[in-house]
């Protein structure tokens, strides 16, 4: 098991849900933390509850992914201390909305490809000369079981973590004589802030999602993260699919009455 200490992680996303547990999680392990999301509020009380728990150094930023110029110069203007990008988790995403295509609301469309394959595409793009010019980094992908399967009413949604596992894919046979590893992780029935953004704050909507089961949590995500990201030095996680106990696929799901 590799050792975090000291270790320096970028997490987007951060504020809630699969990015706030990677948070804790990476923190408690001794790693420093660069934690960002569009809700500065959030993410600093985030980031002072972690210094207080585990010691670690965490820089929190305001970070809209789906602006390329903030995303470069935010990664240009990183304090010294946080320059050195260990590992990078793209976690920030959304899905809005579960209607069928020629129902859809195409201004979901572009938050969606924004968010979820330009803003992952900023991001690396803009960390990767750092681990090039160091010859290590681990850059770990939150994907989506809907990149592994389409389903109904999800076309865009499902287009854009298929997107995310192609990039991964890519990624990983560029950088394979750099010693950069490049990770996925893809989740099915996880209960966050997801259904509640998709469904525009519709929390009974939300909850039906999940109705009848047991779904994952943040956390069992972040254990995942935290599992690629410390395995020895000579193997490389490519993909790890979670499904909650009760899920087959992205549309078989038993559910008690």
């Amino acid at each position: 098991m590799e050792s975090l200490k000291e270790k320096t992680v970028f997490i987007t996303g951060a504020s809630s849900g699969i990015g706030k547990s990677c948070a804790y999680a990476f923190g408690k392990a001794g790693a420093n933390l660069i934690i960002s999301a569009r809700r500065k509020n959030l993410i600093d009380e985030i980031a002072d509850d972690i210094r207080k728990k585990f010691g670690v150094k965490v820089y929190a930023y305001k970070l809209d992914i789906t602006k390329r110029d903030d995303v470069i110069n935010s990664i240009k203007t990183l304090p010294v201390e946080f320059k050195n990008i260990d590992i990078l988790i793209n976690n920030a995403g959304l899905a809005r909305g579960l209607s069928k295509f020629y129902e859809d609301n195409p201004d979901s469309w572009e938050e969606m490809i924004d968010t979820n394959v330009k803003g992952l595409l900023y991001a690396t793009h803009a960390v990767l000369p750092i681990m090039l010019e160091r010859k290590s980094g681990h850059i770990i992908n939150i994907g989506s079981i809907a990149g592994r399967e389409a389903y109904p009413k999800g076309a865009i949604y499902c287009a854009t973590k298929h997107a995310v596992d192609a990039i991964t894919r890519s990624l990983r046979m560029d950088t394979i004589d750099k010693n950069i590893l490049v990770s996925t992780i893809d989740a099915g029935l996880v209960e966050t802030n997801f259904s509640k953004v998709r469904f525009h704050g519709d929390e009974e909507k939300a909850k039906s999602i999940y109705k009848g089961l047991t779904p994952l949590t943040g956390d069992d995500i972040a254990d995942a993260v935290l599992y690629c990201a410390t395995r020895p030095s000579h193997v490389n996680i490519a993909e790890i699919t979670l499904l909650a106990a009760r899920q087959a696929s992205a549309t078989v799901v038993h559910r008690e009455n």
